[in-house]
């Protein structure tokens, strides 16, 4: 082993099919009990294998190390500070952990009779009432399983909403600061996207806006919007920009995975919003991260709600003068349908409702009011020094929950890129902020330190980023070629995009 190697760095990570071997079993099940009855009579014969599937076969030890060594290789929020922008890594309290692997919880089988599962459906009806006060719309559908999901999910309801007035429009107006699913779910929706410019201080640029609305007079169907942006800024013109899509015939979308600067400040719903998505793993406690699990919930205002998926949760009144009782309603003749199988990921769903009841209206407004005041401090501190030469701020006004450096002139005088930078901060044991996002910011990174945080992390990240711009002065190629500490150095990203290795090869 090199001297400059790390232990991990020197061990050859190997896939869990490398490490099979033929004839080891992690467990050794007992005869069945019950007459076993062929394949063909349990499942259709034309979904039947012609042979058995190729999976690894390792003893139980070898399971654990091996998944144990993996998590060891990532960077994770129990380690340190990840100021991830527009994810909202904030700590998850390890209470709502508890509550979710309660067995009530954790073994409740999705196909249970509603009639025998009426504590989740419960939970659920409650989880939906918090959301619906919390983003001032007075309707909510669990299914969407994550913010693009439930970004798709609002676009086939805007889509169900035209066609049962009878009207075909073919366009989506969303701002050049929105997040990059937004044009993604247009595009699968089957829409057509038109992008409106930023103003000088962040915001929608109005005559843009108005000018692509007589542009495309009568083919609007929708605006996307965050607001906060992803430039970490509230946009003050929110009720003309609300005005105007509507008086155009088209609704108002919130991407909300921002909502964690805002709640209880303001509502999606009383800034003129239509239809809003909730990243239940972002703003209210779910970990996340590796594609899942999540929740994107939506809530929607009165002239929506009839085209939400099915089934809806529903609560009922009795007739004889006993409790309400829950129940899935399927009746919904103008719904776009299911979006997923069974509910969605009732995990998720006890942890947010346990943080909502655990925090409590007040609660959820300090987190707000925390996590804007982080962002704000972070970003006076790198407003100083080295910092504050060669990565300002790209709009620099009051942020709300993040903001945008732009290392522009860090890469002109020190030759500096944002990815350099982003990878020596692994070395100092910070995960780095989302580079190069949002687009319009040359040499982007994008910075939100969440609620969660105290003062001293943030001093520390900022001290880091002046000593790294310290060092580059002299030795540039110091951070070109970090990082040095982490399990895996710099990999080749351009050739991981140009030739992806998405298949196991098998040994013969």
């Amino acid at each position: 082993m090199a001297l400059t190697e790390t232990p991990m760095q020197a061990e050859k990570a190997q896939t869990i099919y490398e490490k099979s071997k033929s004839g080891r079993r992690a467990a050794a099940l007992p005869a069945a009990e019950v007459p076993e009855k062929p394949l063909g009579e349990l499942i259709p014969e034309n979904l039947l294998r012609t042979e058995s599937p190729r999976l690894p076969e390792i003893a139980e030890p070898e399971i654990v190390r091996h998944y144990n060594r993996l998590s060891r290789r990532n960077f994770d929020l129990d380690s340190g500070f990840y100021p991830l922008g527009s994810c909202t890594m904030k700590h998850n309290p390890r209470l709502n952990e508890r509550v979710a692997a309660l067995p009530g919880h954790a073994r409740l089988h999705p196909a249970q009779d509603p009639r025998r599962a009426q504590g989740a459906l419960e939970l659920m009806w409650l989880l939906q009432e918090s959301l619906s006060e919390i983003c001032g719309l007075p309707h909510v559908s669990l299914q969407p399983s994550a913010g693009s999901h439930g970004e798709l999910a609002g676009l086939l309801l805007t889509r169900a909403y035209h066609a049962d007035r009878g009207e075909v429009r073919t366009k989506v107006l969303a701002p050049d600061t929105s997040h990059g699913t937004n044009p993604a779910s247009v595009t699968m929706a089957g829409y057509e996207v038109v992008k409106v410019a930023t103003d000088e201080v962040g915001g929608v640029e109005m005559d843009d806006l108005r000018t692509k609305l007589a542009e495309n007079e009568g083919e609007v169907a929708c605006l996307m919007l965050t607001n906060p942006n992803t430039l970490g800024v509230f946009d003050e013109n929110i009720a003309e920009i609300a005005s105007l899509i509507h008086e155009a015939g088209g609704t108002l979308y919130y991407d909300g995975a921002n909502l964690n600067a805002v709640m209880g400040k303001s509502r999606p719903g009383d800034m003129g919003f239509d239809i809003v998505h909730v990243n239940l793993h972002k703003s209210f406690s779910q970990p996340h991260g590796g594609g899942g699990p999540g929740a994107g919930p939506i809530a929607v205002s009165e002239r929506i709600e009839p085209f939400l998926p099915r089934p809806q949760v529903v609560r009922r009144e009795s007739d004889n003068g006993g409790g309400p009782t829950y129940d899935l309603d399927f009746e919904r003749p103008k719904s776009i349908g299911r979006l997923r199988g069974f509910q969605g990921n009732f995990g998720v769903f006890v942890r947010s409702y346990a943080y909502i009841l655990s925090l409590g209206g007040d609660g959820l407004s300090e987190a707000s009011e925390t996590a804007v005041l982080n962002a704000n401090y972070l970003k006076a501190r790198l407003a100083e020094g080295r910092a504050g030469e060669r990565l300002p701020i790209a709009f620099d006004r009051h942020c709300m929950h993040e903001f945008v450096l732009s290392g522009k002139p860090m890469k002109r005088e020190l030759g500096l890129a944002t990815l350099d930078l982003a990878k020596r901060l692994l070395d100092f044991g910070f995960h780095p902020p989302t580079v190069y996002f949002p687009l319009l910011v040359e040499e982007a990174l994008m910075v939100e330190p969440t609620e969660t945080e105290a003062k001293e992390s943030l001093d520390a990240f900022a001290d880091a980023i002046e000593k790294i711009l310290a060092e580059a002065e002299t030795d540039p190629e110091l951070a070109k070629n970090a990082p040095y500490t982490t399990p895996v150095r710099r990999l080749d990203e351009v050739r991981a995009t140009r030739q992806p290795v998405v298949r196991q090869k098998f040994a013969d």
